[in-house]
This record gives C-alpha cells, sequence and structure tokens, in this order.
C-alpha cells in the first residue's frame, strides 16, 4: 500500500512540474590552452536524452567563475525549464575578457568557447547543433564576451547579448588587469583596437545576428554601451536596446537575464520552426 502511495506521489510531483532543471559540473580538456576548466551545465526538466535542445552560453564577469550564475541569480534553474533551453557557463578565468591574447599563449579563450567548448556539449549533450539553436551572452567582462564572440563568430552563434557589458575597453586602459592579456595601451595601443567589441562592428551585416544590448543609467560602462547603442543604429543593425535605472550588481543582473532569456528563446522558436 505504501509503495503504491509514493509512486502516484512522484506521478503527481512530476506532472506539476516540483522537480526543477538539473546541473552538472563538468571539466572539459582545452588543448589549446592544455587545462581542465570547469563548466556548469544546466538542463531544463524536460530534457530526456532523445529531443534536442537549444543552448544559451552565459558567461560570468572579471573575478567570477563557472558557478558564479548559479549562485548569484538562484533562479536560473526555473528560467531553464520555463524557457525550455539549456543553459552552459563555462569558467573563463579571472580577468580573461574572452579573448584569444597576442602576448600570452595560454589565454585562448576565444577558441575555447566558440570552437572546443561547443564541439564538446554538442557531442554530449542532445542540442540543436547549429547557429539557429546557440546564443551567447554575460555580464560585465562576460558582456563584453557575449558580443565580441558572437560578432566574430557568426557561423556558431545566431544570437548573442551583454548584461552591464565592457563593450568598449578603450576608455579604461588600467583596468581589470586587461594590461596583462593584450599589452599596455601605451605600448600596443593596436591590440586595444582590435580587442575591442566597439572595433567588431564591420564584421555586421543588417539582421544577421540577433543582438540585445542592457545597461543600467547608474552603471559605470552606461556611456559605452549608450555609444555602442548609437553606432548600431548609424550602421542600420537591428537590435533591442534596454535602459532603465540600476547599476553594477546582482539585483540589476538578476532581473537583467529575465529579459535577455525572453529574447533568445524568441529566437529559438523562430529559428527552429520555419
Amino acid at each position: 500500500m505504501k509503495k503504491i502511495i509514493v509512486v502516484v506521489l512522484l506521478q503527481a510531483l512530476f506532472a506539476v512540474g516540483v522537480f526543477p532543471a538539473t546541473v552538472d559540473t563538468i571539466s572539459v580538456f582545452s588543448e589549446k590552452m592544455a587545462k581542465e576548466i570547469k563548466t556548469v551545465v544546466i538542463k531544463p526538466q524536460s530534457y530526456d536524452g532523445k529531443n534536442t535542445f537549444p543552448v544559451l552560453y552565459l558567461l560570468h564577469g572579471h573575478s567570477g567563475r563557472h558557478d558564479s550564475w548559479i549562485k548569484g541569480v538562484p533562479h536560473i534553474k526555473e528560467l531553464a525549464d520555463h524557457y525550455d533551453m539549456m543553459i552552459v557557463c563555462p569558467d573563463g578565468g579571472y580577468d580573461s575578457w574572452y579573448w584569444d591574447s597576442p602576448v600570452d599563449s595560454t589565454y585562448r579563450y576565444e577558441t575555447f568557447i566558440s570552437r572546443e567548448l561547443i564541439v564538446w556539449i554538442d557531442g554530449k549533450y542532445k542540442t540543436i547543433p547549429s547557429r539557429e539553436g546557440r546564443a551567447i551572452t554575460g555580464l560585465s567582462m562576460g558582456g563584453h564576451g557575449g558580443l565580441y564572440l558572437a560578432f566574430r563568430n557568426q557561423d556558431v552563434f545566431g544570437a548573442c547579448g551583454s548584461m552591464s557589458g565592457g563593450v568598449d575597453i578603450r576608455p579604461f586602459p588600467n583596468n581589470w588587469n586587461m594590461a596583462a592579456y593584450i599589452g599596455t595601451q601605451r605600448e600596443h595601443p593596436a591590440n586595444w583596437e582590435n580587442h575591442t567589441v566597439m572595433n567588431q562592428l564591420y564584421l555586421l551585416t543588417p539582421n544577421t545576428l540577433r543582438i540585445i544590448i542592457d545597461c543600467g543609467t547608474e552603471d559605470f560602462f552606461y556611456q559605452v554601451n549608450k555609444r555602442l547603442h548609437e553606432e548600431l543604429l548609424y550602421r542600420n543593425i537591428p537590435h533591442d536596446f534596454i535602459s532603465r535605472p540600476g547599476a553594477h550588481n546582482w539585483a540589476y543582473w538578476n532581473n537583467a537575464v529575465k529579459y535577455q532569456m525572453l529574447f533568445f528563446h524568441d529566437f529559438f522558436e523562430k529559428a527552429n520552426n520555419k
């Protein structure tokens, strides 16, 4: 009798969706950097190993880690369930800015995320293995990474975003240890020009990449985000730009990620149900 009751209760719990998304913490080996890189993979409740799912690559900020998002936004699993998508959060290093460093061959984070990690995830999980099934975004340093990697790898990502992103590094030559990976701005000015999101816009053509940018008006990155928005308008590149009161903190990102996931859900729905 007790066994029957337990079975009935489990069936009821599954029916109402009590069991949330699951979280895998994995290590992915990067051949380019010759090291294991920890990565969080969030699978929605509906993940059954049979059907394929779109993937959002979600990047952490400066001094963050692979588990920053699940700690900073505890409801991220509920969002994965609600929008029926996988979320992958790789460790981008303390201060990599998601570049392939021109001065340090051990920092190859663009190659790792846009090539090595993609291949690994598509090989181990039931994903939609095309740009129509992939989006990338992040906060702060990760916001820079979301746009920088997508603009430069449009064969991999079909949509991208940024939350409070450092989308133009040039006004901050002495910050966040960036000089360690691209040289000082004074001695290597070309590296600073070539490794900022703002100077990747020539790679874009209208309506080939879905873009969303979000930044609070009290954020120290607000002016560079506003300028990026204006430059995209000037170039006739469609994009969503969200600006509202808010600073550079988890309170803002807890809210921002909801808008971004809705945006990417809409992209995935339209791209995969033609």
